[in-house]
């Protein structure tokens, strides 16, 4: 089971994965105003790709934006690439 913790700050902030307490990646963004943050770098370890990490964290960053009424910029390419993919996550995109 892949647990996510946030760390947030007025000015950046993170999503790190844990997989049996060892972090197994990690999401950080920075706030762009106070209604928008840019996803700005996603990283997975090495032993933890393929097992669903960083969609974990974007799920995470989605369900954060949504509960406080806020905004995504994905300029990671990984997080790019998801939200391109999958439109129900879309909502939370700045337009």
């Amino acid at each position: 089971m892949i647990e996510v913790k946030q760390n947030n700050d007025e000015k950046h902030g993170s999503f790190e994965a844990f997989i049996e307490g060892k972090r197994a990646g990690m999401m950080t963004y920075t706030w762009a105003g106070e209604e928008r943050f840019i996803i700005d770098h996603t990283e997975v370890e090495e032993a933890y790709n393929g097992k669903g990490v960083g969609k974990e964290m974007l799920l995470a960053a989605v369900d954060f934006a949504r509960k406080n009424d806020k905004k995504i910029i994905p300029l990671c390419p990984f997080a790019k690439a998801s939200f391109q993919k999958s439109e129900e996550l879309q909502d939370v995109l700045v337009n």
